[in-house]
């Protein structure tokens, strides 16, 4: 696939990254002549230099017969700008712009084909809100996502001493919660990927990744840690969009407190939410959080616009007595270094979004992605079409299908019906079927599987 990527800033270099492994013809442009030299020494790809949505520009990036354009500079006009003249001049089939501005997004209508001609629209800090609210939802996960539409979460928790599992082989599971239907998708230890099996011991501090319907979430992580109490009480250090969100977005339910250091932005955001308190200040002063009774928070999020903010903040509000502390890191470097110490939760703004543009990259029909492990690994939900003759997949077994190893098919959707998939689970056409990667440079095998035969119309 050729693809032009428009931005080399954190989401546009880390998803040609992403690419660049799978065959695709990838050219990146970019104002910034340093940065577009920094990635092409370190990836196989082309660059451009100049303005995205100048239509020599993208003439010079090959724009005559790109299959897909993404707009991801930091400048929603130019995102948007591009789309109308990739549309326009070069008749783009598919253009995707990532747009920030409330504003904007407010106005649906905006981003038809008669007038801006988006495709897809990508708004990070929705993503990242979403992100938030679901472990805010979910005690103790270190991550959940959706699948399905909701039907379906695949949830990763830390295994802890005291877990009834903890010690025992998977298959005890089933023993332990006989009403309760659940699959292990992947395991790491220490670092290392560990394909699930019957026989696979859970040992304390693994990561474990497993799929299950909402209703059942709890009750898994429960067989691998103590359950967290319920949060009741946030407190958001930056009360920028993504603080101002996740306020809105939690605000009905929870007691919200924002900290912002800007007056005139904490005024303004202490009119636009209607529970949560705004305090003026600073996140990282140590008086304040005492002040605001630090040691009874469920929940610090650090999301202001500065890493380092963020992971000061965050270390000294779990030092404090915060009970969960979670921080907004956009530099992938930071995220390793951060949670391995007093930070609960690194949340990458660029992994969120990079999920949700290798949606509409990926082959095949598949309606989901999700990059996990810093884009090792990834969470995919395909459909399967066709019929016995067209399809490697319908018809048969879980255990007929020729998966590339690491590769672990957790749950299918029928319909409004959930199936944890089992050994002779068979796959019908139209299924929704739900699967990890531990090694994504595996992804083309499985996009092939789920490739309809040229004889089926």
């Amino acid at each position: 696939m050729k693809i032009i990527i428009l931005g080399a800033g954190q989401v546009g270099s880390s998803l040609a990254g992403n690419l660049t492994t799978e065959a695709n013809d990838i050219t990146v442009v970019d104002i910034n002549e340093a940065t577009l030299q920094a990635l092409q020494d370190r990836l196989d790809l082309r660059t451009v230099l100049g303005v995205g949505s100048h239509p020599d520009v993208l003439r010079r990036a090959g724009a005559d017969d790109a299959d897909m354009i993404i707009a991801v500079t930091n400048n929603d006009e130019t995102n948007m700008v591009a789309c109308q003249v990739a549309y326009t001049i070069f008749h783009t089939p598919t253009k995707i712009a990532r747009v920030r501005t409330l504003e904007y997004l407010a106005h649906p209508q905006l981003f038809s084909q008669e007038a801006l001609p988006v495709d897809v629209l990508i708004s990070p800090e929705q993503l990242i809100t979403d992100y938030i609210q679901r472990l805010i939802e979910h005690p103790g996960a270190l991550q959940v996502l959706d699948f399905a539409e909701g039907q379906v979460q695949l949830v990763a928790v830390r295994a802890y001493y005291g877990g009834p599992l903890v010690g025992h082989e998977l298959r005890a599971l089933r023993e332990h919660m006989p009403n309760v239907e659940t699959r292990v998708a992947a395991i790491y230890r220490r670092g290392q990927a560990i394909i699930p099996e019957g026989t696979t011991r859970i040992e304390a501090d693994d990561e474990v990744f497993f799929i299950a319907t909402s209703r059942n979430i709890r009750a898994v992580m429960g067989e691998l840690r103590r359950l967290d109490k319920p949060y009741k009480r946030i407190l958001i250090a930056g009360g920028g969009n993504i603080g101002k969100r996740v306020a809105k977005a939690l605000e009905g339910r929870f007691q919200v407190k924002i900290i912002e250091h800007g007056a005139a932005r904490a005024r303004r955001i202490a009119q636009e939410l209607a529970k949560s308190i705004v305090l003026l200040g600073d996140a990282a002063d140590e008086d304040l959080l005492l002040e605001e009774n630090i040691e009874n928070a469920d929940v610090f999020c650090a999301l202001t616009n500065e890493d380092e903010v963020n992971i000061l903040s965050s270390m000294l509000a779990k030092r404090l007595g915060a009970r969960k502390v979670m921080a907004l890191i956009n530099r992938a470097a930071y995220v390793d270094l951060v949670e391995s110490g007093d930070i609960d939760i690194a949340i990458s703004p660029q992994q969120a979004t990079i999920g949700s543009l290798l949606t509409h990259i990926r082959r095949g029909d598949v309606v989901k992605v999700h990059s996990l492990r810093r884009g090792a690994a990834e969470a995919i939900e395909a459909i399967a079409h066709g019929d016995e003759n067209t399809s490697k997949v319908v018809g048969r077994t879980v255990e007929q299908l020729k998966l590339p190893p690491g590769t672990t098919i957790g749950a299918i959707v029928r319909g409004q019906q959930v199936i944890i998939a089992h050994h002779d689970t068979r796959i019908e056409s139209e299924d929704h079927v739900i699967m990890f990667l531990v090694d994504k440079n595996r992804i083309s095998e499985v996009e092939q599987l789920f490739q309809v035969g040229i004889t089926f119309i």
